[in-house]
């Protein structure tokens, strides 16, 4: 499978002019080819083949006054940004089909020039490096200091390089993992468990283990209001305006870090010490539309879960999905005996069959694992509560993002 390794760059200032001008010139060219296409589509006519297009909108632009700055970066660049006009048209037609899980997709749009997130991509056509004293060596730019925190286990096949909305520069990496080296990364084991994730506690494992949420915009919501606070003062087009933004943007990165790395660290360790995981599909979309909303963006389940996919996948672990109906919270998972519907408010509840008195999110817990099929009995056999009347499913799966990043 394929993972990207990203890495901190510090470009020097005239290293900073020339990105910032490959940022531009792959802007141009995206909008270009929208511009191409929706002329097409205007007049009736077919719409222009990628070839024809990489003819006219570069080879031939960079002969002409208006565009002859596009040969001051690399052309692999403007190829790339072709290829992305040319991949968002191809996804927004499957869309239209519905051969394309996941949302409708609109029609490509026009990059602006304010956009505060850029990136080019560099195939290995382009002949970029890295050097002996591990900079990384582009194509028009020079070699650019990269702070790497481990070294790459194989050849990339390409490098993005990322502005995000704070100001800083990335390096993304594209690898192809070794599927037998991956084997011997994570020990044997034979547990298996379930997670039932919450916001009281970020999760609640089949074992009673209880992992507390640790709420990274709730505690930066102090320092946030106030930034903002501030950039909201500051007069639109100003300098100081644009100062306000980085220092808004720089906290709201500070959170995103944290709580990618709390997922990264959790996710790696439930991958290593068990051999089968049980989670339960949440509506997170639904639950973004009530008075929840705030925490349920904070906890983040959609990107753990992800997490939990590709790194299972990655080490030959597996990962089951229940689907969203399933009464894990009204089943005793002793018995097996359905108690119905129950207020958040109550956390404990006995069995009126049986009598056990159960914690409401580790009975959940352990519901999501035997829905699952995962658990198992001392002799092997699997445990399954009663007879439970049949709920409704999901068809389907939702989907997610294709960029993974290694463990």
């Amino acid at each position: 499978m394929q993972l990207r390794y990203s890495f901190r760059l510090y470009p020097d200032a005239g290293q900073q002019v020339s990105l910032a001008r490959a940022f531009g010139c792959a802007r141009v060219v995206f909008n270009d080819a929208v511009r191409a296409r929706e002329d097409a589509r205007r007049a009736g006519t077919p719409f222009p083949k990628a070839g024809e297009l990489s003819t006219r909108l570069i080879t031939e632009a960079k002969k002409t006054v208006e565009r002859s700055w596009l040969g001051d970066v690399s052309a692999v660049v403007l190829q790339q940004s072709l290829h992305d006009a040319e991949t968002a048209y191809r996804n927004f037609f499957a869309s239209l089909k519905g051969t394309r899980k996941g949302p409708k997709l609109g029609s490509p749009r026009f990059k602006s020039r304010r956009d505060t997130r850029q990136s080019i991509r560099f195939t290995a056509n382009a002949r970029w490096s890295i050097t002996g004293s591990g900079r990384l060596n582009l194509p028009k730019i020079g070699a650019v200091k990269v702070k790497r925190s481990r070294s790459l286990p194989t050849q990339p096949s390409s490098v993005t390089v990322i502005k995000d909305s704070a100001g800083r520069f990335f390096a993304s990496f594209v690898i192809d993992t070794d599927p037998a080296a991956d084997a011997t990364r994570m020990p044997e084991t034979d547990r298996t468990i379930g997670i039932d994730l919450g916001l009281a506690h970020f999760a609640v494992l089949s074992t009673g283990e209880k992992i507390d949420s640790p709420r990274f915009l709730r505690r930066a919501e102090k320092k946030l209001k106030k930034a903002q606070r501030e950039l909201s003062r500051k007069q639109k087009g100003s300098k100081n305006r644009a100062k306000a933004r980085l220092k808004v943007a720089r906290a709201h990165a500070k959170v995103a870090d944290a709580r990618r790395e709390f997922h990264h660290e959790l996710s790696t360790r439930l991958i290593s010490e068990n051999q089968g995981i049980a989670v339960e599909s949440l509506s997170v979309a639904g639950l973004a539309r009530t008075r929840l909303a705030k925490s349920v963006h904070d906890a983040g389940w959609t990107a753990f879960v992800h997490m939990l996919e590709y790194k299972a996948q990655r080490y030959g672990r597996t990962l089951v999905r229940i689907g969203r109906f399933t009464p894990t919270s009204q089943v005793c998972s002793t018995c097996g005996v359905k108690d119905g519907p129950k207020p958040l408010n109550i956390r404990e509840w006995t069995c009126t069959a049986c009598g056990t008195l159960h914690d409401r999110d580790h009975n959940a817990a352990l519901n999501i694992e035997q829905a699952a099929g995962l658990a198992v009995t001392a002799c092997g056999a699997p445990v399954r509560p009663g007879a439970i009347s049949a709920q409704r499913e999901e068809t389907g799966s939702h989907g997610f993002p294709t960029g993974n990043r290694a463990a």
